[in-house]
């Protein structure tokens, strides 16, 4: 299997991983963090999606996705920090100043987990902000421990997958997601 890792420049693509099954469902489509507290609670059904279309078409797109050769089978969401809610989030903390990107969104689609795909997805992310100039980039995964994430909670990813991928921790946070505390992980670019 050759998976590769493209910016998230196709919005179908994109509606597949992180859009909803029904057209009127109020799903995340990947905004919580990615945009303000008041226009995420204000954006619903629809207009989600609408919303996500107009990032899909900026420079740089919200994201990366990957492919298994014309199958989108994987998502991740990276962007610099400054312009996402990590930039003022009181429970996961800036470590410091510089101007690095954030990877909060690792998706697989059913049927192709379990196949490294999610270390595919947080090379590609690495890479994308890496091409953008990022000096770091951080991510904020729970730290289980080795014990089972559920699935619906799993989106963060886990200090393990961000080690592999040479991320070091770098801070607590008072952020817990599915029972475990996340960590402030972040891989030097430069």
């Amino acid at each position: 299997m050759a998976i590769e890792v493209r910016p998230a420049t196709v919005f179908d693509d994109v509606k597949t991983m992180v859009g909803p099954k029904r057209p009127d469902s109020n799903v995340c489509w990947c905004l919580s963090y990615r945009i303000p507290s008041k226009l995420n609670l204000s954006l619903q059904k629809q207009e989600r999606g609408k919303y996500v279309q107009k990032l899909v078409a900026e420079d740089p797109p919200p994201g990366v996705l990957a492919y298994d050769g014309d199958e989108v089978v994987g998502w991740a969401a990276v962007h610099p920090r400054a312009d996402t809610s990590f930039a003022k989030n009181r429970r996961i903390p800036s470590a410091d100043e510089s101007n690095v990107w954030s990877v909060w969104c690792i998706r697989v689609r059913p049927g192709h987990r379990g196949k490294g795909i999610s270390h595919e997805l947080l090379r590609g992310a690495v890479d994308f902000a890496r091409s953008h100039g990022a000096p770091a980039i951080e991510g904020y995964p729970v730290d289980n421990k080795g014990g089972k994430v559920d699935l619906t909670m799993a989106y963060v990813g886990t200090r393990r997958l961000f080690e592999k991928a040479g991320f070091k921790k770098v801070a607590e946070t008072t952020s817990v997601l599915n029972g475990f505390p996340r960590v402030l992980m972040r891989l030097e670019l430069g």
